[in-house]
């Protein structure tokens, strides 16, 4: 690349200090320089505390997780319940989601309850479920692949939590010098046209 009479070849290095107005332009005000330096200082902070609070996010809520996998893995069996008939008439919403069934609890007791209905579940029908040690009907245990997505979660809602009061910040602080600047641009015209009509 050839080197422009008289000037010299932009580089990125310097079209970065110029985008972050730490140039030597003329034309840049103090309140301009002001402003990016606060931006600058606002994203330093945040490139020094995020990583920090996203890495605590991450390993409390991986921890977190993995606790509740390895209890609900130690409390909840399968077994198998067997339909007894259609549910009660509590309420026509859920007639035909729940069957009445018996199972037998890992302590040795036989439960009675309704369960959630399935295809072709006429009485006699069997179903695995998941039960807690005393019997009470609930869910599969906890999936690693959720402990992994909560993480996940954890981490952006840390990092949420720590950009957006800096971006608050920094857009009240351009918002006073946006203020400023047209102050200025206001004294320089008058300055230029005494005669302008304001």
């Amino acid at each position: 690349m050839r080197r422009p009479e008289g000037g010299r070849v932009p580089t990125r290095l310097g079209r970065l200090r110029r985008r972050l107005g730490f140039d030597r332009n003329a034309m840049r005000r103090p309140v301009d320089r002001f402003q990016w330096a606060v931006g600058v200082a606002l994203a330093s902070v945040f490139l020094l505390v995020a990583p920090v609070l996203m890495g605590w996010a991450w390993v409390w809520s991986y921890d977190a997780g993995t606790r509740t996998e390895r209890h609900e893995q130690q409390t909840r069996r399968q077994v198998t319940a067997t339909v007894l008939g259609p549910a009660g008439t509590g309420g026509e919403r859920y007639l035909h989601q729940t069957v009445r069934a018996s199972w037998r609890a890992p302590d040795g007791g036989v439960r009675t309850g309704e369960i959630p209905a399935w295809r072709d579940a006429r009485a006699g029908a069997r179903q695995r479920i998941w039960v807690e040690r005393d019997g009470t009907v609930t869910v599969r245990p906890r999936h690693h692949s959720r402990t992994l997505v909560d993480s996940g979660y954890a981490t952006t809602g840390a990092a949420l939590v720590t950009g957006l009061p800096l971006l608050g910040v920094y857009c009240l602080v351009r918002r006073r010098c946006d203020r400023v600047r047209d102050a200025l641009w206001e004294a320089d015209w008058a300055r230029i046209d005494p005669h302008r009509i304001s």
